[in-house]
């Protein structure tokens, strides 16, 4: 263990902290509209294959990396041999530019909690969303107004990622975490129980279930769910190892594994019934089909639920609040593990104190997310959305399978699995980490270069060109550099 290296207090404070942070804004508004447009109840089967397969492999395999190197993530990666550590960068730079958007969503979402106790969003909240929050202008001059509304709330997100990142773990995301997911869970619940009330409610649910199997013969759907799954657990975002690094040595990995991925997938799918029994509510008292109300990401969010709001009568002043308080409880948990990778790394490496790192980190991220508070904001996020995701960080976890697979005595890996464990794992883990991940990996790779590269204006282009320069440069001048011994940050 790398000397002086924090430590979680309990298992506790580790399982707490992992669920927190998988349980982020995918769970709620990504979930509930995959789901629907893929086969429906039908969308179970392979979303449940993809737990066994990807899920459960991949969390296993991350868990006992960061279990037995007990060290940053890019120092993991520097033991195994020196050049990879590039891999390391490359994949905490990825995230880190995920965070610098991630905060402005959280930052819209602070603007609708507070608009919720009044509905301030008014009688077209489509508008709304666009000409008042966003302040909307794709076009280059876009780039030079603000929406003072979202940088301000901007400001305010980061300032709070700053005060839980920059103490300790278990004063600070621990803490945090022991406070913001029960009271999520417990928000969750009492959202679901009341949508189930609603008339209409069935004609929601009754769509979200009805299954369409015919759907399972299709390619698309099987892809979709493996990269819900990836998506949803935080998978290959260099937060499991992380996390994991800090266990104590009586751990249980697998135990732990298997109670995050049950938390998550049990949260998404309960939360899911709530959101379209609410939209079923909508479609019983508009008359308008539920197909033309389901949407993903913000359009859910931020535009059908607040219309939902809008004919929901008083009760909306309490559903409204609470709907928005678990979007940011979720995203906050989510955005100090997505920060606590890079932090690491960059404190480890140049021996900085964590609160000087995590400022640094901090000011920096700040600086990216303004292009977000622009009027050009909205659409250049969704082409870092896309891009990142799509493809950077699918990139990252195969490589994480390659090297850890084929590059690393993975035997020593499985060990590590089955101490202090009454689940042992066999030898299929192995087959389905070399085999499996990187075969499911390249064909979800494959379609996210297809969508990179043949979908997009000429704007969107220049954006993703600036993105891949970054993402070569960056991650070489991290590794480049020297450590400790001639840090500038100490």
């Amino acid at each position: 263990m790398s000397q002086n290296r924090s430590e979680w207090n309990s298992s506790f404070a580790f399982l707490i902290a992992m669920i927190g942070s998988a349980v982020g804004l995918g769970n709620i508004w990504r979930f509930p509209y995959v789901l629907y447009s893929n086969g429906g109840g039908s969308f179970i089967i392979p979303y449940i294959v993809a737990i066994l397969l990807l899920g459960f492999s991949l969390a296993l395999l991350e868990y006992s990396v960061g279990y037995k190197f007990k060290a940053s993530f890019s120092k993991t990666f520097n033991k195994i041999k020196p050049k990879l550590e590039y891999v390391a960068w490359f994949i905490c730079f990825t995230v880190f530019l995920i965070v610098s958007y991630y905060v402005t969503v959280i930052g819209w979402d602070l603007l609708y909690l507070i608009l919720s106790f009044f509905k301030g969003w008014g009688a077209d909240p489509n508008l709304f969303f666009i000409d008042s929050i966003l302040n909307q202008n794709n076009s280059i001059a876009g780039l030079f107004t603000f929406s003072p509304l979202v940088l301000i709330a901007t400001i305010l997100v980061w300032a709070m990622a700053w005060y839980i990142s920059h103490r300790n773990i278990n004063s600070g995301i621990a803490k945090v975490s022991k406070i913001l997911v029960p009271l999520l869970f417990v928000m969750v619940i009492i959202i679901v129980l009341f949508s189930l009330t609603l008339p209409g409610a069935s004609i929601g649910y009754s769509a979200m279930f009805t299954p369409d199997w015919g759907a399972l013969l299709d390619l698309n759907i099987w892809i979709a769910a493996f990269g819900q799954i990836l998506f949803s657990l935080s998978l290959g975002m260099a937060i499991l190892i992380t996390y994991s690094s800090y266990l104590p040595d009586d751990s249980k990995l697998v135990d732990n594994a298997a109670i995050v991925i049950f938390s998550n997938s049990s949260f998404e799918i309960f939360n899911a019934i709530g959101v379209f029994s609410i939209l079923g509510f909508m479609s019983f008292t508009s008359g308008i089909q539920i197909n033309e109300l389901i949407t993903e990401g913000t359009g859910l969010a931020f535009i059908a639920f607040p219309k939902v709001f809008n004919v929901m009568g008083d009760a909306a002043y309490i559903l409204g609040p609470l709907f928005f308080a678990c979007i940011l409880f979720a995203g906050i948990t989510s955005l100090v593990s997505l920060l606590e990778p890079f932090i690491d790394s960059i404190s480890d490496k140049f021996g900085s104190s964590r609160k000087k790192t995590t400022t640094i980190i901090c000011i920096i991220g700040f600086c990216i997310s303004t292009i977000f508070t622009t009027g050009m904001g909205s659409f250049i996020l969704e082409i870092f959305d896309g891009f990142l995701n799509n493809f950077s960080l699918l990139l990252g976890v195969l490589f994480e399978c390659v090297i850890f697979g084929w590059f690393y005595s993975i035997d020593d890996l499985l060990e590590v699995i089955n101490k202090n464990t009454s689940i042992k794992i066999g030898i299929w883990w192995k087959n389905v980490v070399k085999y499996v991940l990187p075969i499911v990996l390249s064909v979800l790779l494959l379609k996210g270069i297809y969508d990179s590269i043949f979908l997009g204006s000429p704007e969107e282009y220049v954006i993703k060109g600036i993105l891949i320069l970054l993402l070569i440069i960056v991650p070489i001048v991290l590794t480049k550099v020297k450590g400790k011994e001639n840090s500038v940050l100490t």
